[in-house]
């Protein structure tokens, strides 16, 4: 025989159901700020992609991609946080910009890009764009 259970008892069970998947990667959640690379001597923009390279990805994306294509010895020295560091060939920031890159979709590669171009416009150090963008994404 099964044993029912009340539309009640279920919805009160789902969260600590969930609460059990959820504890082993709250330390992923809550991480130390990662160590950022240092920028390499005379890194340029070339393998940023260009508006006509992101045809159909909106204005917004397109506008994030020109302004990283500003910074590149800045973004050569910040470590992304949306999971691209796990990726072969992920060395900072600028990476997640050129052809292989995910900027195109994640909203972190492109949120880290637009506070560092910012940060960068208001007359800030690499180091002070790190903190910043530690403080919002570690």
């Amino acid at each position: 025989m099964v044993a029912r259970t009340s539309r009640r008892a279920f919805v009160a069970a789902v969260p600590l159901s969930l609460w059990g998947w959820i504890v082993p990667f709250r330390s992923a959640w809550s991480r130390q700020p990662a160590k950022h690379p240092d920028p390499r001597p005379g890194i340029d923009a070339r393998d940023v992609l260009k508006g006509e390279q992101l045809a159909g990805y909106g204005d917004d994306v397109v506008a994030v991609f020109d302004m990283v294509r500003e910074i590149p010895q800045i973004a050569d020295g910040i470590h992304c946080y949306c999971g691209c560091a796990t990726m072969p060939g992920f060395r900072s920031l600028l990476i997640c910009y050129g052809p292989d890159g995910m900027a195109r979709g994640c909203h972190i590669c492109q949120g880290e890009g637009k506070l560092a171009y910012r940060r960068w416009k208001e007359g800030q150090s690499l180091d002070q764009i790190r903190r910043a963008i530690d403080a919002r994404y570690a």
